[in-house]
């Protein structure tokens, strides 16, 4: 191909002495670019030299020059002229062949390798993993908290069985007052468990303060402390049970009832109005 190679770069410097652009010949031959750019200097690997020699006298009479003093063997070759149907027709059969040659390259690109598909697989593990762990966390955070154990005062069999549960009252045209005692804590004050059995609106205030004032979900518990008084009120009596100093008190009410201002004070013992 070194006479082919020669033959071009001549023709790119009469091209370029004549300022004439490669856009202008392609336009005017109708030979690819790519073709074009290969006769002027780059390497031909898969054209024809029949074909090769065809485009050379194309572009050859487009700039006015004599083909034979660029193309090789040009009296052999003379006898069968390369037509522009032929240069079209080749320009085809070449874009088809490029366009094989690139879908052929970006499929195989696309074909992960071995490292690719590991690296996939330990993402896709850890991920799995993760889910599995958050599920856990859930299950586990989601179970009800047991109640806190609060220490009673040791009472005798004797006191114990003296003191009567509270039981609910029915409301009458004339406020109820119920009233029961209940054993002093030894470290002194007012130890209060609040356990319910179904949910149930609670307002807790400890020493004046208000410490709780939301539903109490069914089997949970809470506690509280309090130096002098606690105050309570109850959304739904028959939802919850009260463990004050160790005493157990149920029964408070009607399901349903709303009870306020219910005291308990270590004087008074528990007053429910």
């Amino acid at each position: 191909m070194s006479n082919f190679d020669s033959a071009g770069e001549r023709l790119k410097r009469i091209r370029q002495e004549r300022g004439i652009s490669l856009d202008e010949v392609q336009k005017k031959t109708k030979i690819q670019m790519n073709i074009l750019k290969a006769i002027e200097g780059e390497s031909l690997t898969n054209l024809n030299p029949i074909y090769l020699k065809g485009f050379l006298k194309i572009y050859c009479k487009f700039l006015g020059v004599e083909p034979k003093d660029y193309i090789p063997d040009y009296k052999e070759y003379s006898s069968r002229p390369l037509s522009i149907p032929e240069v079209d027709e080749e320009n085809k059969l070449l874009s088809k062949s490029s366009f094989l040659s690139n879908a052929t390259l970006r499929i195989r690109s696309l074909r992960p390798n071995k490292q690719l598909k590991t690296i996939i697989i330990f993402v896709l593990g850890i991920l799995l993993l993760s889910f599995i762990l958050v599920k856990i966390v859930r299950f586990f955070s989601s179970r009800p908290k047991a109640a806190p154990v609060v220490a009673a005062a040791k009472v005798s069999d004797t006191k114990a069985q003296a003191q009567p549960k509270l039981k609910a009252q029915v409301p009458s045209s004339k406020p109820v007052v119920n009233e029961a005692k209940f054993p002093k804590a030894s470290s002194g004050g007012i130890s209060l468990v609040i356990s319910a059995k179904e949910d149930c609106l609670v307002l807790v205030k400890v020493d004046g303060r208000v410490v709780l004032h939301r539903v109490l979900k069914k089997g949970r518990s809470d506690s509280w402390k309090a130096k002098d008084r606690i105050d309570l009120d109850l959304g739904n009596a028959a939802a919850v049970e009260l463990i004050v100093n160790g005493q157990r008190f149920t029964n408070l009410g009607r399901r349903g009832q709303q009870i306020k201002n219910i005291v308990i004070t270590e004087k008074v013992g528990l007053k429910i109005p």
